[in-house]
């Protein structure tokens, strides 16, 4: 297999599914736009950009789910904002929603980003989303490389080391 770098991607044979929370939607709505310009930029078509929101990170799981049965997406990129409080919810929904979101991929065979910001304080979230910390543009040519890969893999039959 030959090796895809980012300025190289070519995504447009590619469906793309974007789960995003709306919880903390000023963060999410400006994760989002940096990802839907990552897969402009990386030619998949808009018609193949799928987006599902969300009441919040914890439902990511399920969505992304949805994304991969009904929409039959190459990859999905998850975005979420928890921002730790004084209790113990943001531990256990951040520990809830990454290992679902790591369950739905091993279980579909079809590859999802982890774009769940899990931040301290509010100006970490904002660092992250809208300032140059963001990663949301990243992530969406994550699973343009992600697709493409899966893509390429199904293709490639598998060699055998027992002659």
């Amino acid at each position: 297999m030959k090796s895809v770098t980012f300025g190289k991607l070519n995504g447009s044979a590619l469906k793309i599914g974007i789960a995003v929370s709306r919880w903390n939607h000023e963060i999410t709505d400006a994760l989002l736009r940096d990802c839907l310009r990552a897969l402009e930029d990386a030619r998949v078509k808009k018609k193949n950009a799928i987006v599902m929101d969300v009441p919040g990170s914890f439902e990511l799981p399920y969505a992304v789910l949805r994304l991969i049965q009904d929409d039959k997406v190459d990859a999905v990129v998850c975005l979420g904002c928890l921002i730790k409080g004084e209790t113990m919810h943001f531990e256990y929904i951040a520990q809830a929603v990454s290992t679902g979101i790591m369950q739905v991929q091993l279980d579909t065979n079809v590859p999802v980003v982890f774009g769940v910001l899990t931040c301290l304080n509010e100006k970490q979230a904002y660092e992250r989303s809208v300032g140059e910390g963001t990663h949301a543009y990243k992530w969406g040519l994550s699973a343009v490389e992600m697709g493409l890969l899966r893509k390429e893999s199904r293709q490639i039959k598998p060699r055998s080391h027992l002659r």
